[in-house]
């Protein structure tokens, strides 16, 4: 993963140059050059190579995927949101820009992202009609059904007493929509069929619950150091979490569980065109931080 990721920073840097006014451009490229697993980019380019496409053709999608997913996180930790003064091992960009310019970076890197996939997808490798539903398809991940809407049923549920069933939509629309989208995006740039998007797009909400499982297993196991962003966050705000209703060792169950289902929907295809999406599904799995 580690070439992968070298070759997204490169194409991140060059998708967002310095440019008038600085001070936006500066805060933008703050947060999404500030390192990283590029988890969401290596998902893009595996489900694209796993169908035989051009690594060409998913590149500005994977690299607005990551965009997206800078903007979620400057958002959500900002004041009004989580309240977090570290993200990635250094200060929040709300803590280095302000509020008010963190919050107009976010909805400057949101609107590029789409600009990205339209302006650079090269047409002699993805058709215009794909081109569009790929911009649908992360478009709905990024909003009210997706991350947006996620984020706002966390909020609401905080101090609350919630079940699962809340907990997972919870899950499945701030974490796995964009994982999911990330997954699909390059699978429609690849050429991928119908029938053949689906189970990608099974083995990618399998991955994307069992990532926020972990995430929130991390949050009561991990230092702050460790994990590069203030450790037991939900407990201080108590919020309701896999480990808080099931417990540890059965939360850890039920990620192994998912992901032992995502690896399932690779059968069949070939071994080794499908085993950076296996290999990044046991990441997730059992990542440390």
């Amino acid at each position: 993963m580690g070439r992968t990721a070298q070759e997204v920073n490169a194409a991140l840097d060059a998708a967002v140059p310095s440019a008038y006014p600085e001070s936006l451009t500066e805060a933008m490229r703050y947060s999404l050059l500030a390192g990283g697993k590029r988890v969401r980019p290596a998902l893009c380019l595996a489900a694209c190579a796993l169908v035989g496409g051009d690594a060409r053709a998913a590149l500005p999608s994977a690299c607005a995927v990551e965009i997206v997913h800078t903007m979620s996180l400057i958002h959500d930790d900002l004041p009004s949101m989580d309240n977090d003064d570290f993200r990635r091992g250094r200060p929040t960009n709300h803590k280095v820009y302000g509020e008010d310019v963190a919050i107009l970076a976010g909805d400057a890197l949101l609107t590029h992202a789409f600009e990205l996939i339209a302006r650079d997808t090269p047409r002699d490798l993805v058709p215009a009609d794909r081109a569009l539903r790929i911009v649908v398809e992360l478009a709905r991940a990024s909003g009210a059904a997706g991350l947006v809407g996620g984020q706002v049923v966390d909020i609401q549920s905080e101090g609350k007493e919630v079940g699962l069933d809340v907990l997972r939509y919870i899950h499945e629309h701030k974490t796995a929509a964009l994982l999911e989208a990330a997954v699909v995006c390059g699978a429609l740039a690849g050429g991928a069929d119908d029938a053949t998007v689906e189970r990608l797009r099974r083995y990618a909400l399998n991955i994307g619950l069992a990532f926020q499982i972990v995430d929130d297993i991390l949050d009561v196991t991990q230092s702050t150091e460790v994990l590069g962003k203030t450790a037991a966050k939900d407990l201080a705000s108590n919020k309701t979490t896999y480990p808080k209703l099931l417990g540890l060792d059965e939360s850890r169950a039920e990620a192994e569980r998912l992901i032992d289902e995502a690896v399932a929907q690779l059968s069949g295809f070939d071994a080794q065109r499908a085993a950076p999406l296996v290999a990044l599904a046991k990441y997730i799995g059992y990542r440390q931080n």
